[in-house]
């Protein structure tokens, strides 16, 4: 049976999406209870807080469980049974069960990390994502390199143009360098010599962003937040961090990068 093209693609983001949560509930169980990895509950937290925003009701309980019992999260019946009740709507056994033992709260918030990302507002008659005459120079380089790391030559455009618009020599005020602002931790951890030197500044910032792909499966949201605030904060937070910086970064991204998901490798586990 053949879809209708704007069915068929609200098939697949809800197939991606339901994928996307089975995996993020796999990697928080496996942080939670230490297996196989380091027994973090605060990351297991924010996992299962990403999958529950997805929709994942076993992620809703799951989260419940941790705030009912203050493991990872402060204690807080009013938000389990919140999330309870959400893994019950979708008939969740053990929600019902878990909600019923405890005192209702219709009016308790949510955790921050399940409150939706801002829209994003793209205007169809925008002109030429990437003008002028540094970014021309900057492309054929970035499209020697991209096949070797997997990566859609328009992704790295678009965080060239948020992070340097294209100038090799540039410096932020927290010392990241080059085209892609590689901090000196980076450009280390990616045996990147010299950040001035374009090629080498792209080859460890593809890399960067072919790990970053590969660990958040391919959620172009998340690839950008981390790469803008780090992983560890899209970790800790459950999803794009609540800084003003990293989401404006983010939504100017996307504007220039416009697909929510990316084809990434097999991942490597966050280090």
């Amino acid at each position: 049976m053949r879809f209708p093209a704007a069915v068929a693609a609200t098939l697949l983001a809800h197939a991606a999406c339901a994928q996307n949560a089975a995996t993020l509930f796999d990697q928080a169980q496996r942080l939670e209870h230490g297996e196989g990895v380091t027994r973090d509950l605060d990351q297991a937290a924010a996992l299962y807080c990403r999958a529950a925003r997805l929709g994942a009701p076993e992620a809703q309980y799951a989260l419940g469980w941790m705030y009912a019992n203050g493991r990872g999260v402060a204690h807080d019946d009013g938000v389990a049974w919140r999330l309870f009740g959400l893994a019950a709507e979708q008939g969740y056994a053990a929600g019902v069960r878990m909600q019923a033992l405890l005192p209702a709260a219709p009016s308790a918030a949510l955790p921050g990390c399940m409150a939706p990302e801002p829209a994003l507002v793209l205007d169809d008659a925008a002109p030429p994502l990437f003008p002028g005459e540094a970014a021309q120079r900057v492309r054929p380089l970035v499209e020697k390199l991209a096949p070797a790391f997997d990566l859609d030559p328009e992704l790295v455009m678009a965080i060239i143009a948020v992070e340097s618009g294209f100038n090799p020599q540039s410096v932020s005020n927290r010392n990241a360098r080059g085209l892609m602002q590689l901090i000196p931790a980076t450009a280390q951890r990616f045996n990147v010599r010299d950040s001035f030197n374009p090629e080498q500044n792209i080859r460890g910032g593809m890399a960067y962003l072919r790990w970053l792909l590969a660990n958040f499966r391919g959620d172009v949201s998340l690839v950008a937040a981390a790469y803008n605030a780090g992983e560890q904060a899209v970790l800790r937070y459950g999803g794009v961090p609540p800084y003003a910086e990293t989401r404006d970064y983010v939504l100017k991204v996307k504007r220039l990068y416009r697909h929510a998901f990316h084809e990434y490798p097999a991942p490597s586990g966050y280090q």
